[in-house]
């Protein structure tokens, strides 16, 4: 019992659209992945900001309150 040319042929066209599908659906998600990327480096790059602010806003404090601590003994 052999199978026909014919539809070993329609079924190889069959998988070649199911490729096609995925692929497509594949970039596509690709492209996603690249913006959840770009969000996570930007919320990256703002946490470090944040921080640098942070830790120039406690030192300017700590060396405010050691000028006044200074100030006061005089």
């Amino acid at each position: 019992m052999s199978i026909a040319v014919d539809v070993l042929k329609a079924e190889r066209e069959n998988l070649k659209e199911l490729l096609r599908t995925i692929e497509a659906e594949q970039r596509k998600v690709e492209a996603e992945l690249k913006a959840v990327r770009q969000r996570e480096l930007r919320t990256k790059r703002e946490i470090e900001a944040l921080s640098t602010l942070i830790e120039l806003a406690e030192s300017a404090s700590k060396e405010g309150g050691e000028k006044s601590e200074a100030s006061e003994g005089s």
